[in-house]
């Protein structure tokens, strides 16, 4: 994948957008390389965490513009059928079933920004600016970034940042609440890895799986019972399972637990049809 690097230590990934000459610039090609390296980390039961950070000084400098111009010019050939992008692969990021750590390590305006907003956590350096530039091009948001965004900071400051296009500093971002920690340059991966592990290292990885979808799509419920019905289904798939029988068995024998459970294999399907929950259908 040339855009993109795809690397595994013990049970955590590292996506990093490899494009450093161009500041990490989005192309299509790095959207398609990222969906391709989600859907590898989702299959492989090694992986516990993914960490998606960018080389060199930026994590990404928002959409590759050397089309001058013609940049965010589309053939739509049939208009209802045009699919943003970057929409795309924050629609895998979500449908994801394992924590998601970006550990932006430098600028990261436009497309830069926004497909973080689907991650778990955000960790930034203490330097890191952001921009949700997009009215600054005569364009407007994408990457779902529309629905994320009101959801991680107040709607008010996310109106500021959408309409003014300007640049904000980390401290701004940490005290709103889209940055969940700053860290120097030199040790951002290490901190991420760190909270990679303390994410995982003593849970059952379908259990995370679960709770991971159910917070995110809890989101976009209009009633407590919807919430109510999803934990029941959960509760009676996973209190019969082997994942429950080690995890009691672990605490009663003082012991660290074994889950046998696999995420590829052995998540149940909780929603259903019922609650109207559309389904990732990638464009490519």
């Amino acid at each position: 994948m040339p855009d993109i690097r795809l690397d595994v230590t013990d049970a955590i990934a590292t996506i990093t957008l490899d494009r450093p000459k161009q500041l990490n610039a989005f192309t299509n090609a790095m959207a398609h390389e990222l969906i391709a390296a989600f859907d590898t980390c989702d299959r492989d039961d090694r992986i516990r965490a993914v960490v998606l950070t960018g080389a060199g000084r930026a994590f990404c400098a928002g959409a590759d513009l050397s089309a001058g111009a013609q940049t965010f010019v589309a053939d739509p050939g049939d208009p209802e059928d045009f699919r943003d992008i970057g929409g795309e692969v924050v629609l895998r990021m979500f449908e994801f079933r394992k924590p998601v750590i970006a550990a932006i390590n430098g600028p990261a305006v436009g497309v830069g920004i926004t497909m973080t907003l689907a991650a778990d956590f955000r960790l930034a350096t203490d330097s890191t600016r952001i921009g949700f530039v997009f009215n600054r091009r005569g364009i407007v948001p994408e990457s779902c970034s529309s629905w994320f965004l009101p959801r991680l900071v107040p709607m008010q400051t996310a109106l500021d940042w959408v309409y003014s296009g300007r640049l904000v500093d980390a401290e701004e971002a940490l005290t709103a609440g889209l940055f969940y920690a700053l860290h120097p340059a030199e040790t951002l991966l290490a901190r991420a890895d760190t909270l990679a592990r303390r994410l995982t290292d003593d849970t059952a990885p379908v259990s995370v799986a679960l709770s991971r979808q159910m917070l995110w799509r809890g989101l976009g419920a209009d009633h407590p019972m919807i919430a109510h019905r999803i934990e029941s289904r959960a509760l009676l798939s996973r209190g019969a399972s082997a994942d429950a029988r080690e995890g009691v068995s672990s605490f009663l024998e003082k012991r660290p637990a074994r889950f046998p459970d696999s995420v590829d294999r052995d998540v149940p399907d909780i929603f259903g049809p019922d609650l109207a929950v559309p389904p990732f259908r990638p464009s490519h």
